[in-house]
C-alpha cells in the first residue's frame, strides 16, 4: 500500500446511484476500513443510496446529495416506507450533514470535514469524473475511481476501465478491484446489512396479527422496481401467485414502497386466491423490509434492492432479472436468476426500447414456481448461476 494511502484515516465513499448500489459497495468499503487500523468512512449518496447507511457496520457518517449528473438525481426506491433510518443514530450511521445541496456549497461542506480521501464507485456506465472534480475542489487530496479517458490530475488514482470492451464483472467484483489499487482487500465479500432485534419483533408480531407463524415456512413476494424495465409483468404475477397457492401451508406476503401499495393490492385483489394473501406494502421501514426477508423461506423479487438484501441475510431468492446489466445479480446467496434470454440483452435502460419487455415476459409463471421448490430444499452448496 502506497504510504499516503496507508496515512489515510478520513475517507469519502461516493455512491450516487441507489440503495442496492450501496449494498453491493459495502465488501468493498469493508476492505477499506479493515486494511488500515482506525479508519472511518462517510457516505455521500442519494436519499435512496443514504437509508442503507444506518443498516451498514462500515458506514460511521452518511451525506446526502442528489448529484445533478446522476440520472433522476440518482433517487430509487429502497421498497420500505420513507422513515428516519438513517436519521436515528442506528448502528454507527449518524444524522445526515446535507440533503440536496448545491454543487458548489457541498464542495465546501466537504472541504471542512478535512478528509484524507474519496474513492468514487460507479458502474461503467456512468462517469466518474463529475464526482472526482467535486472532490478535487473540496482539497480531498486522495482521489480514486475507474476510468475510461484519462483524468489527469482530477484524479491521484485511477484504474482503466476494462468494462464492456473486454470484461463484464458482478458488481461486487468490480468495486473490490478499484480498492485492491490501492492496497485494500477483505476476506470477507459478503454484503452487509444489519438487522435490529426491534425490527424483527414488530415483523414477527406483523405475521402473527395475520394468522403467519413466523417460525414457518412463508413465502415474500415484492414485485416493484423503481424502474419500468425491471418490473414483470402485473399478469405474470398473478398467475405465479396461483400457482404458488396450491402448495399449502406457503403463505404468500407482499412487499413493497407506499407508492407501490396500490400495485400490491391489485396483486392481492386479483390473483383470485382463496387462501388469504398478504400485503404489507407501504407499512415497513427499511429496517422492517430486512426483517421481513430475512423471516421468509424464499424471497421472490424484481432486480431491485430486497434481492441485494437477500443476498446479504442470506435469504434465498428467486430473481425476475430484466436484462438490462448483467452485473446485478444477488450475489453470495443461494438463488435461481430467472429471464428470457433476447438479442437486446443488456440494453442499460430504464424502459424496454424495443417496446416488447420479452426478458420478462417470457419468464413462466411456472419456472418461478419450480425455482421456490428448488430453494426450500435442504441447504446445499451455494448455487448462483442464472438459468435462462
Amino acid at each position: 500500500m502506497a504510504p499516503a494511502w496507508r496515512r489515510a484515516r478520513r475517507i469519502l465513499c461516493v455512491r450516487l446511484d441507489s440503495l442496492g448500489d450501496v449494498l453491493m459497495c459495502t465488501p468493498a468499503m469493508r476492505a477499506l476500513r479493515d486494511s488500515v487500523p482506525g479508519r472511518s468512512l462517510t457516505l455521500l449518496a442519494s436519499p435512496a443510496g443514504a437509508a442503507a447507511a444506518a443498516f451498514v457496520p462500515e458506514i460511521d457518517d452518511v451525506i446526502v446529495h442528489r448529484a445533478p449528473w446522476m440520472k433522476d438525481g440518482g433517487e430509487g426506491s429502497s421498497g420500505a416506507r420513507p422513515d428516519d433510518d438513517m436519521a436515528a443514530g442506528a448502528g454507527p450511521a449518524e444524522r445526515p450533514q446535507s440533503a440536496a445541496a448545491p454543487v458548489a456549497g457541498l464542495a465546501d461542506a466537504l472541504a471542512a470535514r478535512a478528509f484524507d480521501a474519496a474513492v468514487i464507485f460507479t458502474t461503467y456506465t456512468q462517469s466518474a469524473l463529475p464526482a472526482a472534480l467535486l472532490c478535487h475542489l473540496a482539497g480531498i487530496p486522495l482521489r480514486l475511481a475507474h476510468c475510461r479517458e484519462n483524468p489527469y490530475r482530477l484524479l491521484s488514482d485511477w484504474v482503466a476501465d476494462p468494462e464492456p470492451a473486454t470484461m463484464v464483472r458482478h458488481e461486487v467484483q468490480r468495486q473490490l478491484a478499484l480498492v485492491k489499487r490501492v492496497g485494500c482487500r477483505t476476506a470477507d465479500q459478503r454484503l452487509s446489512f444489519a438487522l435490529r432485534p426491534a425490527d424483527l419483533d414488530t415483523v414477527r408480531a406483523l405475521l402473527r396479527s395475520a394468522g403467519i407463524d413466523p417460525g414457518r415456512p412463508w413465502l415474500l413476494l415484492h414485485p416493484g422496481a423503481s424502474a419500468a424495465a425491471r418490473r414483470y409483468p402485473p399478469g405474470r404475477w398473478m398467475q405465479a401467485m396461483r400457482l404458488l397457492a396450491q402448495h399449502p401451508g406457503l403463505p404468500l406476503v407482499l412487499t413493497g414502497s407506499a407508492a407501490e401499495s396500490a400495485l400490491a393490492g391489485q396483486l392481492r385483489d386479483g390473483a383470485g386466491i382463496a387462501a388469504p394473501v398478504h400485503s404489507l406494502a407501504g407499512r415497513l421501514s427499511l429496517g422492517e423490509l430486512g426483517a421481513a426477508v430475512r423471516l421468509a423461506a424464499v424471497a421472490i423479487t424484481n432486480n431491485t434492492g430486497p434481492a441485494h438484501i437477500a443476498a446479504a441475510l442470506g435469504t434465498p431468492v428467486v430473481d425476475l432479472y430484466a436484462l438490462t446489466n448483467p452485473q446485478h445479480t444477488p450475489w453470495a446467496v443461494r438463488s435461481r436468476v430467472l429471464f428470457e434470454d433476447v438479442p437486446c440483452r443488456f440494453c442499460f435502460k430504464s424502459s424496454c426500447p424495443m417496446g416488447h419487455h420479452a426478458c420478462l415476459d417470457g419468464v413462466a409463471p411456472e419456472r418461478i414456481v419450480q425455482a421456490v421448490r428448488e430453494l426450500l430444499e435442504p441447504a446445499r452448496q451455494a448455487d448462483t448461476m442464472p438459468t435462462s
